[in-house]
């Protein structure tokens, strides 16, 4: 995160603005829509620009910039042509540690502005750190079309109540719990239909009937988080993450899809590698049942999909033994997520009719696998957790007869921009991963369906571009 979003309180706040041409003004109008006392400095001002400085009670100085004392203002803006002043009021600036913007240039910035959109009190900012401001107004258009100005409205009233509402629920999971009922409910419905009068009433007759009530038992979501890319998520688990009050995770959960949770929910780390547990199996289950009878919507996160080698089972064995109610959503698992993106497909006419999925890492640290059944013409083998396994794999296979020259591919932290594929064979990947070498998770794919990977793929990522 290059830069951490905040929103200031501009109210009768004194601000500098360098620059008095159309840029300036832009800037001017948002900080006088802000209640901002907006001062500009410039030889030349834009006659609209004099007027909004009389309007907000600022300071007009027709004159060119020099270092001046800033203490008095709370932030200060360049908007000029010269780079020469541009640059002098970024360093006055920094050294008088007054946050300082500069248009058009992020390097000489401790701030920058968003693009807005303004439900006032709801205000949705979308920021692109000044890597392209295009990007973030093509954005910001698109919450457009989806933010009413109703939610303006919603928000008012919810103000309106808040005080009542604190008052009569004492625990906070009761008041989300009734603001949750409100805001998607009846009550929201009719505000979005203009109803507010109906709408107010709604509100408090639901305020009225609402018993403060403690959930004597929450619920367990076990939701599958996909191999990795966000996107692939489905709509049902994006409305579970944001209402779960506690999230447990594993490794295998990538930073984007985490970012996605509810703020302020508790976060769990339980990630397993090979041989490091952090919470054993049984530890985790022990983990669900806690929370999950202490009341809490309880959201278990796995990446890929629950009940594929992600021991999904085990967990809602336990959940359903000690009466807790749960939910499962599936996810899109490592060898669809995986193998779409590297452009293999794991069924084909020409080449595999039946695809296996195999995990290489058996429960008591084997690979004691039936090498007899996977030996078989016309079918994909995909391999979960096979990486520390592989010379055992290629090994095993060719000596049940399958070919040598059999095809594979080893597709690492697939649907990401870390993915890197690996093609070779079965008896030259070995060699050809001292060449290439790939990390944790990777996902093995063996059979000719491999082949099509260089006509079809269309993923092509940059690892520059991935997110910190």
């Amino acid at each position: 995160m290059q830069f951490l979003p905040l929103f200031f309180d501009l109210k009768n706040r004194s601000v500098l603005l360098v620059g008095g041409g159309d840029v300036a003004l832009r800037k001017a109008r948002l900080l006088s829509k802000a209640g901002a006392r907006v001062s500009v400095c410039s030889p030349q001002v834009h006659p609209e620009l004099a007027a909004l400085v009389t309007t907000s009670k600022g300071t007009l100085m027709t004159q060119s910039y020099s270092q001046q004392p800033l203490d008095n203002y709370t932030l200060v803006i360049a908007a000029t042509d010269d780079s020469r002043i541009n640059e002098a009021v970024s360093e006055h600036a920094k050294q008088a540690n007054i946050p300082v913007n500069v248009v058009d240039h992020p390097e000489l910035c401790t701030f920058i502005f968003p693009a807005i959109v303004d439900r006032s009190p709801i205000i949705a900012a979308v920021s692109s750190g000044g890597s392209s401001p295009v990007l973030a107004r093509i954005l910001r258009a698109k919450l457009e079309t989806v933010l009413p100005a109703t939610y303006g409205r919603l928000a008012l009233l919810a103000e309106k109540y808040r005080n009542q509402v604190k008052g009569r629920f004492d625990k906070i999971n009761q008041r989300r719990g009734f603001w949750e009922s409100v805001l998607q409910g009846p009550v929201s419905e009719l505000m979005f239909a203009g109803k507010e009068h109906a709408a107010e009433e709604a509100l408090q007759a639901q305020l009225a009937d609402a018993q403060p009530q403690k959930r004597e038992l929450g619920e367990v979501y076990l939701v599958g988080a996909g191999p990795g890319d966000p996107d692939l998520l489905t709509f049902k688990s994006l409305r579970l993450m944001q209402q779960a009050d506690v999230v447990i995770y594993d490794r295998l959960v990538s930073a984007p899809i985490l970012d996605l949770c509810r703020r302020d929910a508790t976060m769990v780390y339980v990630g397993k590698a090979r041989s490091d547990h952090t919470v054993s199996q049984e530890g985790i289950n022990q983990l669900l049942v806690k929370y999950a009878k202490a009341g809490h919507r309880v959201l278990r996160l796995k990446g890929g999909d629950p009940f594929i080698f992600g021991r999904g089972g085990e967990e809602i064995e336990e959940l359903a033994e000690e009466g807790i109610p749960f939910q499962v959503v599936p996810g899109i698992t490592a060898a669809s997520g995986c193998s779409s993106y590297a452009g293999i497909p794991l069924t084909h006419r020409d080449y595999a009719q039946s695809v296996r999925f195999v995990t290489g890492h058996l429960k008591n640290d084997s690979a004691d696998l039936p090498w007899n059944e996977l030996v078989h013409p016309n079918q994909t083998i995909v391999f979960y957790m096979g990486l520390m396994g592989l010379p055992v794999i290629c090994k095993q296979l060719v000596a049940h007869g399958m070919d040598p020259d059999t095809p594979m591919a080893l597709v690492q932290k697939g649907t990401t921009h870390e993915q890197k594929v690996v093609i070779a064979s079965l008896q030259t990947m070995v060699a050809e991963l001292n060449k290439q070498p790939v990390a944790a998770p990777t996902l093995i794919i063996v059979g000719h369906v491999v082949s099509l990977h260089n006509k079809l793929k269309w993923f092509e990522p940059d690892a520059s571009l991935a997110l910190k």
